[in-house]
């Protein structure tokens, strides 16, 4: 799908859901299981953050948080959400395929659900979060696993875009996994992610520079 394809297929899909939001205006439950991770002051990137719900929760906690996300009309949204709850986010609007990610930047870098990115879009994605993560910081994944095509609520059709313990544990090899489970729960997320669904949770610590001997 080409970037204005895409665009359109999620503003769309944005639109769709009138004055409600698509996955709901609370923080995902993993991403909010990690709470001792956080710390005010932090800089944190939410990759395709849609409309606000994972990055105003950071910012709720005192964090420095920038969003990336490709549809106008979920940053129209995220916008509104952050006003109401009175933070401020620093929403780009970009395609978190083709942004450009500064070296080294933040503390935590969060993917909820980003599994839009076919095998060889997500080795790239995977690289770019991994390298403008600082060292001693954290990358918070949460995805679905294929088991979740037998329940069909939420998530890609596409089983190349889903995630397992073995793909996981191999793209992030170089880290330290500090989380890493595949579990099933019931999601009620807004309109699109609601139901029983297979997924998989994922902390991993980029390790620390080793000075010479």
């Amino acid at each position: 799908m080409s970037h204005h394809d895409a665009q359109d297929f999620w503003s769309d899909k944005y639109r769709a859901a009138g004055q409600a939001y698509l996955f709901g205006t609370a923080p995902n439950r993993f991403l909010q299981s990690q709470s001792a991770l956080l710390l005010p002051g932090q800089r944190a990137l939410s990759i395709a953050d849609g409309e606000g719900r994972n990055a105003v929760w950071l910012a709720e906690r005192g964090l420095d948080v920038t969003a990336t996300e490709l549809s106008p009309v979920a940053l129209d949204k995220a916008a509104t959400l952050a006003a109401a709850r009175g933070v401020s986010v620093d929403f780009a609007l970009a395609d978190a395929l083709r942004w450009t990610y500064p070296d080294e930047a933040f503390d935590l870098v969060v993917g909820i659900f980003i599994q839009f990115a076919a095998p060889d879009e997500r080795r790239a994605l995977f690289d770019n979060m991994k390298r403008t993560l600082r060292p001693g910081g954290c990358i918070v994944l949460q995805g679905y696993t294929p088991k979740q095509l037998d329940y069909g609520t939420g998530g890609p059709s596409a089983v190349e875009n889903l995630y397992t313990a073995a793909l996981l544990s191999e793209a992030f090899g170089d880290f330290e996994l500090e989380c890493l489970q595949e579990y099933e729960s019931e999601l009620d997320e807004g309109l699109a992610h609601r139901g029983h669904s297979a997924l998989i949770g994922m902390v991993a610590r980029k390790r620390m520079a080793t000075l010479p001997a």
